[in-house]
């Protein structure tokens, strides 16, 4: 298992997608309901994916990528008061050459070199950004990252850390870049989900404009590939043409067969990056007007693009079409669940111990889920036992969704890590029925949720790149 190996697609749902996928939360602790923020419903056709997942993903491939030895290292740019070396762009780039030489017809180094450093920039601007910001995450939840890379790989963990080390990767360092993973992963659900509000008269609007759409495009459902070659704010045309070359070399390439998913990985500055540049299954009105436009008359495999918007070039994959009227039913899931709260006096593994105990409790008949939930649980379902009532996919945060997702009806989930907590999850039951007046409402919410949130990302990433001081020094070799 080498790291091509460990960088295949986990099942993985990410929390923001350029195009319009949304972060979606459980309501904090006190409300009266959680899971009013919500994501688009994932189709059944899609696999459920949880941003653990993702970020386990990308930082296993990026620590496979260091190099077993080094050249005598410099200092290539500053970030605020942060140097990037030239070892860590070299680290990068060794990874990004290996699998781009793999598919065959890899860009220029040069191109690809810039295109490195400029992604480790922003990197330092976030992880800094989040350690201002008190961001930081616990050994469980690392864990957790490891345990869902070795589980995607069908080996044990002792097993998939024998053969890093064969490649010259520690656990420890394989630890780490998931710790930087998952804090940039947080800071960016935290910031980003921040910035956005859904008013009523928002979604009324979007209703309007559903039910006067005509046509194949109102039917359809789609899930594109999506690599985004950014264009950073005011950029003079030197940089435009370039950036655009850059994704009609993408473009090309997808068209030749190439792994669409790998060059997404490699080449799209888009968050959903690191699951392949998959969007999901969606009503194409979840979509950007300018992604249905190119898209809705192309067969599945085909690629579109490069398409300029105000983000930068857009190249887009069909990876799968269907009508809406054949997913009209919807599959809801009715579960409850126990939360508790990491704080000074407790930590993320001694909730999660705590957590097992109840589940052993239960499972050996010494205890009832609801009875705990109302005595411990500090979510505001509490009170009714922490009855979470029925659900329509999206409703929940990726990571707590996909794990109710694999559970049938009577189980007990392992205890769970989400940006919010601590949880215990129960699936009570499972139904298919047509969604309601109210819930169709609620997925219309979702779905102007989604485009306000591509929106924020774009504006938020612009804005902290504006802000930061960054020197150039020696370019790196």
């Amino acid at each position: 298992m080498n790291h091509r190996v460990l960088a295949l697609g986990l099942a993985c749902l990410t929390t923001f997608v350029s195009a319009g996928a949304s972060a979606q939360g459980l309501r904090a602790p006190g409300a009266a309901k959680p899971g009013v923020a919500r994501a688009p419903a994932a189709s059944a056709k899609a696999p459920a994916r949880t941003a653990t997942a993702a970020a386990a993903t990308a930082a296993a491939a990026t620590a496979a990528s260091a190099p077993a030895t080094r050249q005598a290292d410099y200092i290539v740019a500053v970030v605020n008061a942060d140097p990037v070396t030239n070892n860590e762009v070299q680290a990068r780039l060794a990874r990004a050459t290996e699998q781009l030489a793999a598919q065959g017809n890899p860009p220029p180094r040069e191109l690809l070199l810039r295109e490195v450093l400029e992604r480790l920039i922003l990197e330092k601007i976030q992880l800094q950004q989040a350690t201002e910001g008190g961001i930081r995450v616990d050994d469980y939840a690392i864990t957790q990252a490891e345990l869902a890379v070795a589980r995607q790989n069908s080996v044990s963990v002792a097993e998939m850390h024998q053969r890093l080390n064969a490649d010259g990767i520690t656990p420890a360092q394989l630890r780490e870049d998931l710790r930087r993973q998952l804090t940039l992963q947080r800071l960016r659900e935290r910031e980003v989900e921040a910035r956005v509000r859904v008013s009523e008269q928002d979604v009324d609007i979007y209703l309007r404009q559903a039910q006067s759409g005509t046509g194949d495009v109102a039917a359809l459902e789609l899930n594109l590939g999506h690599v985004l070659v950014a264009v950073p704010e005011n950029a003079d045309a030197a940089t435009v043409a370039e950036r655009q070359a850059r994704a009609q070399a993408v473009a090309e390439q997808a068209r030749a067969g190439q792994d669409f998913a790998a060059l997404a990985r490699e080449f799209s500055d888009a968050p959903e990056r690191a699951s392949g540049g998959l969007l999901g299954m969606r009503p194409a009105e979840r979509y950007p007007e300018l992604f249905v436009a190119a898209t809705a008359a192309l067969p599945v495999g085909a690629v579109a693009g490069p398409l300029r918007s105000g983000a930068g070039f857009h190249v887009l994959k069909v990876v799968e079409k269907d009508s809406i009227s054949t997913a009209a039913l919807v599959t809801q899931s009715h579960a409850r669940h126990i939360l508790l709260l990491p704080n000074a006096q407790l930590t993320e593994a001694a909730a999660a111990t705590r957590l097992a105990d109840y589940r052993r409790r239960i499972l050996a008949g010494q205890a009832d889920f609801a009875a705990l939930a109302r005595e411990h649980s500090k979510d505001g379902s509490a009170k009714q036992g922490g009855d979470l009532g029925w659900s329509t996919p999206g409703r929940y945060v990726p990571e707590f969704e996909a794990a109710m997702d694999a559970l049938q009806p009577g189980d007990i989930s392992e205890p769970l890590v989400s940006r919010f907590g601590v949880h215990l999850i129960q699936l009570m039951e499972r139904r298919q029925v047509r969604p309601s007046a109210r819930e169709q409402r609620d997925m219309a919410r979702d779905a102007v949720r989604a485009k306000k949130l591509d929106e924020a990302y774009t504006q938020w990433g612009q804005e902290l790149r504006a802000r930061a001081y960054v020197e150039y020094r020696e370019p790196p070799q």
